[in-house]
């Protein structure tokens, strides 16, 4: 049988009319998908109310699946289902998606929550000392070798690493690695002398 140029198979038994209208909505006819949402909205819905119970999220997994209908109808194959099956197999994993992606948000949430709580943000002393180990550190990168200060300033305020700072320099790798150990430690000695 042919409708509005679309051949629906015969098989001697009426035609679902939900499978005539995605059917004809596979082709583009937008009356045909109005009659497919009037006829499987409500069972649509109810299906994805189900599993997330939040009715203004139902509301809008319903509008995306009746969009992923619209878009996909022609990837509809009536010989291996009917369209309400095929419709409520959209709704399903759709309404799932969006449990799983709020329980992920949940979980994030949560975790970041729960790092503040732990992690008390620094108050005014914590940044004065922060000042305070800033103002030594540049002093003490002062009193370094030229060689050890320059692969000291690469590496944590450039953010080379050692092989491009090796480059950079024209010195062996080893040598950069010799030059930014030392001179860390010569660092950490003269900001414990200065405290």
């Amino acid at each position: 049988m042919v409708i509005d140029g679309v051949e629906i198979p015969e098989d001697g038994a009426s035609v679902d009319p939900a499978d005539r209208a995605l059917a004809r909505a596979a082709v583009g006819d937008q009356r045909a998908f109005a009659e497919l949402y009037d006829l499987l909205s409500a069972r649509v819905f109810g299906l994805i109310l189900r599993v997330l119970v939040d009715r203004s999220q139902s509301e809008e997994v319903l509008q995306e699946v009746f969009l992923e209908a619209w878009q996909t109808a022609d990837s509809f194959d009536p010989d291996r289902g009917r369209a309400r099956t095929w419709l409520l197999t959209i709704a399903h994993r759709r309404a799932v998606d969006r449990v799983r992606a709020s329980q992920a948000s949940r979980r994030r949430d949560l975790a970041v929550g729960t790092r503040d709580l732990v992690a008390p943000q620094p108050g005014v002393d914590d940044e004065v000392e922060l000042m305070i180990d800033g103002t030594r550190a540049v002093r003490g990168l002062g009193e370094l070798p030229e060689p050890q200060r320059r692969a000291i300033v690469l590496a944590y305020f450039g953010g080379y690493s050692q092989s491009e700072i090796a480059v950079l320099l024209g010195a062996p790798l080893g040598t950069i690695k010799s030059r930014i150990r030392d001179g860390l430690t010569r660092l950490r000695k003269e900001m414990e002398a200065t405290r």
